[in-house]
């Protein structure tokens, strides 16, 4: 019977008869055979462009693609689609599907962020196109993952100058992250990695530059004191503030 049925899918991908393997389509992708309902519909397609059927069998294409995980594939499938039927009856879900694809291939923080910021630009064009849509709180669930996964490639980028002992390039790098993400829940530690930074730098200074640079970090620590009286990390910035206000004495 397997072979038979491997036979006959072999005869049907060289037949020249388009309406059979439109509908042979339809049923492998009824029954859930992604693969080989798009392998024949990438043989029919340009032959039923201009066709009514058309639109059905785009979408099909591109759901296809998404079922077996070709989000790359699959997002410029829902991408043209929605371009090319923007009235259709499948555009608000096409639309959806473009930004979950770039939602799926968003790779962990450490990795380029690419595809998270595409992500959140396509959920954003969704909500505006389709602010009644039932599907509006999940995209904005997930634009609030995504903004959690680029604070935290923010984060990472600057603390590795940290770990690195640039102190300098450290201070400006969390320094930067804090001013545009400053809601992060990383906010306590990296105050205090900037804040050590500026110590271990003015530390590590010429004797020509270490008063001005002290005093930085003396700032530093009464601006760590206020927003965090209670932190985790009082012990190590009362020692800071003991060596430099020992210093600048």
């Amino acid at each position: 019977m397997l072979v038979s049925s491997c036979g006959e899918y072999g005869k049907l991908l060289k037949s020249t008869d388009f309406e059979l393997k439109k509908e042979k389509a339809k049923e492998f992708y009824e029954d859930g055979q992604y693969v080989k309902a798009s392998e024949l519909l990438a043989m029919v397609l340009t032959r039923y462009r201009a066709t009514e059927e058309a639109e059905e069998l785009n979408w099909m294409n591109a759901q296809c693609s998404y079922k077996l995980n070709d989000f790359l594939i699959a997002g410029t499938y829902f991408k043209t689609f929605s371009e090319m039927y923007p009235f259709g009856k499948n555009a608000e879900e096409a639309n959806y599907m473009s930004a979950l694809c770039d939602y799926k291939m968003s790779p962990r923080a450490e990795l380029d962020q690419s595809n998270t910021m595409n992500a959140i630009e396509g959920f954003t064009l969704f909500i505006n196109k389709f602010p009644s849509s039932e599907r509006v709180a999940d995209a904005q669930r997930l634009i609030k993952v995504l903004e959690e996964r680029l604070v935290e490639k923010s984060y990472l980028s600057a603390k590795i100058y940290y770990d690195m002992d640039q102190y300098k390039a450290a201070r400006v790098a969390l320094d930067n992250s804090l001013k545009e993400y400053p809601e992060t829940k990383y906010r306590e530690e990296m105050m205090y990695l900037k804040l050590n930074s500026v110590f271990l730098y003015a530390e590590k200074s010429i004797a020509g530059k270490q008063k001005e640079r002290y005093q930085s970090a003396l700032d530093e620590y009464y601006s760590f004191k206020e927003e965090f009286p209670e932190s985790i990390y009082n012990k190590e910035v009362e020692k800071i503030y003991q060596l430099t206000g020992k210093y600048l004495k």
